[in-house]
């Protein structure tokens, strides 16, 4: 699934975006088009909520008498050019992203987002959902959000027979909230009672983040964190083998034990061909996302004779929506994200709330994984906990809890990842397919002849319209230079970060460029790159 928006004649900017994603009366962005809050269409209303289905749904849009509604189901944003809905159910038979909007003269209304993981026949022997960087601070604060998750886990996995939380429960920097592991406890114990999940096994390990290992042990009940001592521990689940490190401390006793049970498992009959889970909260050099924020050489030496191991790790962020969140070569390593607030590489700007370029590299946006276990294949899915548009600062002030209703929960943040793990080692090791040299090599492309123009912003500043280039994956960044058209001194060069952890994503942004609309020619130069760093052609554009 590409939520990389193809073109289109009218584009809906970031800036609008923006004003539509969060609806009405949340007070971040201003309202769409000039519209007041009782002139604007309410989101559409779906027969059919988001989550996970056995069978192809047929799901009914309904809004308000005279309004029109237009949907899409490719992760962009609807627009009165898209298709519109004429009351016939909208059959979904594969995994999907379905947004609607409705339209009124010319109101444009706020939309909603559901994603659908459609799984037909084979039923799992497990279901697990794996999460990091919790950091709930405040149970106020952070109560309701965890009610929106738990909802959003419940519709993806019903049921699961596990919660791997790995890492960062709390916001322990030094000082002193060790007791907010008993916030974290009571609010999973009541929403796992609210949903039903009496069954299923919540297991955590311990990050950065988290104090000592003595509150994380009298936080929990013991059967959450069963370790013996040293933070590390091996358990089941529905016969599925889960081992749990302790990266924060990763000795050579705790090395020796890894490798024991891993061959312990490796060589026992009743776990043929399945995945060997492990979790622990930091990666590991050399794997996931080009090795940002890892830790501990010795642990990816541990697991390198195990090509069955799946070592799900957190503590850097970054999100799920990068193919780079994936990579195996002696064993698998996966990003987890962050249920919290997510992260970006380093060095590049954004839009920020008033449409100005900002160095941030955060976004209150939130994920988590997913996790169907078959005999001989492990399929993850990588779910959107809250893709809602808003920024990390408001009123200066940086804040990653954005309470629900959100208009993208249980979203998807890109296609299922599949592990093959039947048959012998080495046969394992051929199925590796998210290898380094199976990277993507295709460069973005630009859908248009003309992706750049000239718009006049609010402050009656030039301002640089990108229409979104398209990539089979995701288009990671725009590389952005802007030079006098008569003398080619420099008035702009940055990089300017693509929303895509946004849902759905938007056709295009508008680059704030520090010159005035005052007959001077400008000469602007854009390149789009996609995460493994392949580039466009260069696309160019005078601007008056």
């Amino acid at each position: 699934m590409h939520q990389v928006a193809t073109h289109r004649r009218k584009s809906a900017s970031w800036r609008r975006l923006a004003a539509a994603s969060v609806g009405v009366g949340l007070g971040l962005f201003p309202l769409a088009h000039g519209a007041t809050a009782d002139e604007t269409p309410q989101a559409p209303k779906f027969s059919v909520a988001g989550g996970r289905y056995e069978h192809t749904v047929a799901v009914e849009l309904k809004a308000e008498r005279g309004e029109t509604i237009r949907y899409t189901t490719d992760g962009s944003i609807p627009q009165k050019s898209s298709r519109a809905y004429g009351g016939r159910p909208i059959r979904i038979s594969k995994d999907t992203n379905l947004t609607a909007r409705a339209f009124k003269g010319n109101k444009v209304g706020a939309f909603k987002s559901a994603g659908y993981l459609i799984r037909k026949g084979e039923q799992p022997i497990a279901r697990m959902m794996i999460l990091s960087d919790v950091h709930v601070g405040d149970y106020g604060a952070d109560r309701d959000r965890w009610t929106s998750y738990f909802d959003t886990i419940g519709g993806v996995l019903g049921k699961p027979d596990a919660i791997l939380s790995n890492g960062d429960m709390i916001n322990d920097n030094g000082d002193g909230r060790g007791k907010d592991h008993q916030m974290v406890a009571r609010i999973f114990k009541e929403n796992l009672q609210r949903k039903g999940m009496n069954a299923t096994k919540v297991l955590m390990a311990y990050g950065n983040h988290d104090a000592s290992l003595a509150d994380v042990r009298a936080g929990y009940p013991k059967e959450w964190f069963p370790d013996s001592g040293d933070g590390y521990y091996r358990t089941e689940v529905k016969g599925i083998p889960v081992v749990t490190v302790n990266t924060e401390n990763y000795s050579a006793a705790q090395g020796a034990w890894l490798r024991t049970q891993l061959a312990q498992i490796s060589a026992n009959p009743a776990y043929r061909d399945l995945p060997i889970i492990v979790g622990g909260h930091k990666p590991v050099p050399g794997t996931v996302l080009d090795g940002q924020q890892t830790a501990n050489p010795a642990l990816a030496q541990d697991m390198a004779k195990f090509p069955r191991a799946v070592y799900f790790s957190g503590h850097s962020h970054l999100n799920l929506n990068d193919p780079r969140a994936i990579h195996q070569k002696n064993f698998t390593a996966v990003n987890d994200s962050s249920s919290s607030y997510i992260e970006f590489d380093h060095g590049y700007q954004m839009l920020d709330a008033e449409g100005k370029l900002a160095g941030r590299f955060e976004t209150p946006t939130a994920q988590g994984l997913a996790v169907e276990i078959y005999r001989g294949r492990t399929v993850i899915n990588r779910i959107n906990l809250n893709a809602d548009l808003h920024d990390i600062y408001t009123g200066g002030k940086w804040s990653a809890n954005w309470k629900p209703p959100y208009q993208s929960d249980g979203t998807l943040a890109g296609e299922p990842w599949e592990i093959k793990t039947a048959g012998g080692d080495a046969k394992v090791v051929r199925n590796f397919t998210y290898t380094d040299a199976n990277r993507n090599r295709r460069a973005p492309r630009w859908t248009s002849s003309h992706p750049l123009s000239a718009q006049t912003g609010e402050d009656g500043r030039l301002a640089l319209r990108i229409e979104q280039a398209k990539d089979d994956e995701l288009v990671y960044h725009y590389k952005v230079r802007v030079t006098r058209a008569d003398n080619g001194t420099e008035v702009l060069t940055t990089k300017v970060a693509n929303r895509f952890d946004v849902v759905p994503a938007a056709d295009s942004m508008d680059i704030p460029v520090p010159a005035k609309r005052d007959g001077v020619k400008y000469r602007a130069e854009v390149i789009a790159v996609d995460a493994q760093g392949n580039q466009s052609q260069v696309a160019v554009k005078v601007l008056k």
